[in-house]
């Protein structure tokens, strides 16, 4: 086992201390300033250092002077770590998985079923918030790894649902409450399984007031097991990894490239890139201009991290055939990032933008103007909503 530091949230870069500490070879965590001795001991921590003070340059000094810490970590011995504790965790019970489709849940699908293969049962919910024609790429794309998959096509229930909300953080509590009911019923077919797993990362867990941290947004998947699933453990092999070392453990465990270099997809989906009501109409106009955008930067030598429309519930005139033309705005945003905890906006090139804007007004109708994002994160955030 490799030695652990923790970082007091004391202010600071928490997080690029403590990522700066993986990768010298040491595990970290994030912990308040007010954490114990006590707590400090059962971790078995080799020691704190304070996010608001301790030279990056000198770092190495203090992990392997002063604490006395021993190299070890990486993303290899981490996932073969996670292996042993899930199969001792699970034993020979099945274990249930909110399958996405995106990376953190295909890294936990895969990390799984390297673990415990034949034990793993997926339930893709599709809940009609989705880019275009992702339920069937998903669907696709798990026939080929060892986990058993069932998808719910429910997007019906969720619009319905959504109907007349525009508060932001109620639109996500919907999604989310939804999810879980039909996840509830897919489970009881299933029969008696006792755990579930989801794929939690570090970053949902600082992002939603762990830690010391300050909230910055709430995640459907933080917060513990939920009662009303019935299920008696949790299973989340990735919540000690910040995204970028989630998509290192994807490379480790053999998945396809797609799934790695997939963009972060949001547990609400669409629902928090459409501003004001969500209803199915605005919802397929938004993945038409997704995905022409998508396409157009999916052309540039170098990608962004993540790229993405959003529907911005503001109509505005246009001209169109010298008509006048009054219809959606369709906001574009692209952004670079390493952990999505902090991000650039990035510097498209304008052909790109202005090729891309066109296509989406002349091949999507109901929109009349399109605009680029360029705030930073912070002080913005990825997402609109």
């Amino acid at each position: 086992m490799y030695s652990t530091v923790i970082v007091k949230n004391n202010g600071g870069e928490a997080k690029d201390l403590a990522a700066a500490i993986r990768k010298a070879g040491v595990f970290s965590m994030i912990k308040p300033a007010s954490v114990s001795e006590d707590e400090i001991k059962q971790l078995g921590a080799a020691g704190t250092i304070y996010s608001n003070g301790f030279d990056m340059n000198t770092l190495d000094n203090t992990l392997f002077g002063d604490l006395k810490c021993q190299k070890g970590y990486d993303i290899e011995s981490f996932v073969a770590f996670q292996v042993e504790e899930i199969r001792c965790q699970v034993g020979n019970n099945k274990v249930l998985l909110a399958l996405s489709g995106g990376v953190d849940s295909s890294v936990c699908a895969a990390l799984l079923a390297k673990a415990i293969p034949g034990q793993v049962v997926c339930v893709f919910v599709d809940h009609g918030l989705m880019r275009k024609n992702e339920g069937d790429e998903v669907e696709a794309a798990f026939r080929d790894i060892d986990v058993e998959l069932i998808r719910v096509n429910a997007a019906d229930r969720f619009f319905d649902k959504l109907k007349g909300e525009t508060d932001p953080e109620v639109k996500r509590k919907i999604v989310g409450a939804e999810f879980i009911a039909v996840f509830r019923e897919e489970a009881k077919k299933l029969g008696n399984i006792r755990f579930l797993a989801q794929g939690t990362n570090y970053a949902d867990i600082i992002e939603s007031g762990v830690g010391g941290a300050e909230l910055v947004k709430s995640h459907h998947n933080v917060g513990g097991l939920p009662k009303e699933l019935g299920f008696s453990e949790l299973v989340e092999p990735l919540s000690y990894l910040f995204k970028d070392e989630v998509r290192a453990a994807g490379y480790v465990l053999g998945l396809p490239a797609p799934f790695i270099t997939r963009q972060p997809f949001p547990g609400p989906g669409l629902c928090v890139r459409i501003l004001g009501e969500v209803t199915a109409e605005k919802a397929a106009l938004l993945q038409e201009a997704d995905a022409i955008f998508r396409q157009e930067v999916d052309a540039l030598d170098v990608r962004p991290s993540q790229y993405f429309a959003v529907h911005t519930g503001i109509s505005a005139v246009g001209v169109i055939d010298g008509k006048r033309n009054y219809g959606t705005i369709i906001a574009l945003r692209a952004i670079n990032s390493i952990d999505f905890m902090t991000a650039e906006y990035t510097k498209i090139p304008h052909a790109t933008l202005e090729k891309a804007a066109g296509r989406i007004i002349t091949e999507t109708p109901g929109v009349a103007r399109v605009v680029y994002d360029v705030t930073s994160k912070p002080p913005g955030t990825v997402e609109w909503e």
